[in-house]
């Protein structure tokens, strides 16, 4: 059963949302006592957009064990998607007591109230739209029809419809509240959307306009959220501007939103950055410059010494530091075999002025 379980979630966390349901499902059968089977099962029916499921599953899971707080969110959650909002609300604010603060209950909750109080609007004002026409009915003045033809009123839509578009695509929202997925069907045509809601015990719904423009039905697709249908229609030319849903002769002239498929070169500004100093090329320059400055007197006998003290080898350096400081800068050795083993003892010739040589 164990092996079921992780074999399960990890094909929910895959987007397997299928085979995890199926997987819960054997599980289940194996640990029919599992409170965490079913709410692991519920989510799954929720990303499938099987609600009425999976509210049967939070529930039997909240019965297995009235602690888990995850029942009670998936219940919220599939109980809004079917517009059940009171329902929804009394299972996450048990959510909630369980797990005080977290921000999942209490944002869903407050979604709920506005749900709630939309709805409760709503119904107020059909009552108040039902009384007003009783009450004018009552004040008008009968009359005689008997010569007239009857007079035909347009049936307003019964759902109200939308649509936005980007470059690449274009989205339709059709305002049903509380619909299932079972109650809708989609077909996504060539240059047509054909949409159906038929709600158990209601009138049906029928949308099947000839849009604007070409579309690509393998890359539309549609969402069914609370309080409506939404189609993402791809265009099947990007950047073509459509004027309205619905073709139209009329409007058949089109304009062309500029798309490129690169991506622009964004400008550059000023920094106030500071740069990064290459020291070492500095000081690789500063080298060269000195090795190349010609000097005169006493300089360049000093950088003469230098250079040959720096190209040296270590006796030679011994040799040169030895006899300089022992015979009090009156003499300078570079063999070491000569100065090694004994004082080195110095006496400038007659009228020399003998200078420091700094190595």
């Amino acid at each position: 059963m164990a092996d079921l379980e992780k074999k399960a979630k990890d094909a929910f966390i895959d987007d397997h949302f299928e085979l995890a349901v199926d997987l819960y499902t054997q599980a289940i059968a194996l640990d029919p006592t599992n409170p965490d089977l079913f709410a692991d099962r519920a989510q799954a029916n929720i990303k499938l957009n099987k609600f009425t499921e999976a509210v049967a599953d939070a529930s039997k899971a909240i019965d297995l064990d009235a602690s888990l707080a995850k029942a009670y969110l998936r219940k919220g959650i599939a109980c809004m998607k079917v517009g059940k909002y009171q329902n929804a609300k009394a299972a996450l604010e048990a959510g909630t007591s369980l797990v005080p603060g977290e921000s999942k209950f209490t944002n869903l909750i407050k979604e709920c109230d506005e749900l709630i109080a939309e709805e409760t609007a709503e119904s107020k004002n059909h009552a108040a739209d039902a009384q007003l026409n009783l009450v004018s009915r009552k004040d008008a003045v009968p009359e005689d029809t008997s010569s007239q033809a009857p007079m035909v009123i347009p049936s307003r839509p019964k759902y109200r419809h939308e649509f936005y578009q980007k470059p690449e695509e274009v989205v339709v929202s059709i305002f049903a509240k509380g619909i299932q997925a079972s109650w809708v069907t989609v077909g996504f045509g060539e240059q047509t959307l054909s949409v159906g809601i038929e709600v158990p015990g209601e009138d049906g719904y029928h949308f099947q306009p000839r849009l604007f423009g070409k579309i690509k039905p393998d890359e539309c697709k549609y969402n069914i959220l609370p309080t409506k249908v939404e189609f993402r229609l791809a265009k099947a030319e990007p950047g073509l501007h459509w004027e309205s849903l619905e073709y139209n002769k009329q409007t058949a002239v089109v304009k062309r939103i500029a798309v490129s498929s690169e991506i622009a070169q964004k400008p550059t500004y000023p920094s106030s950055k500071p740069k990064r100093v290459d020291w070492d090329k500095i000081e690789a320059q500063v080298k060269k410059e000195e090795k190349e400055e010609k000097l005169d007197g006493d300089a360049a006998l000093n950088s003469f010494f230098r250079g040959i003290y720096q190209d040296a080898d270590e006796d030679t350096r011994r040799a040169m530091k030895k006899s300089f400081v022992e015979s009090n800068g009156t003499v300078l050795s570079t063999n070491w075999k000569e100065v090694g083993s004994k004082k080195v003892e110095g006496s400038p010739p007659d009228g020399m002025e003998m200078r420091k040589w700094e190595y």
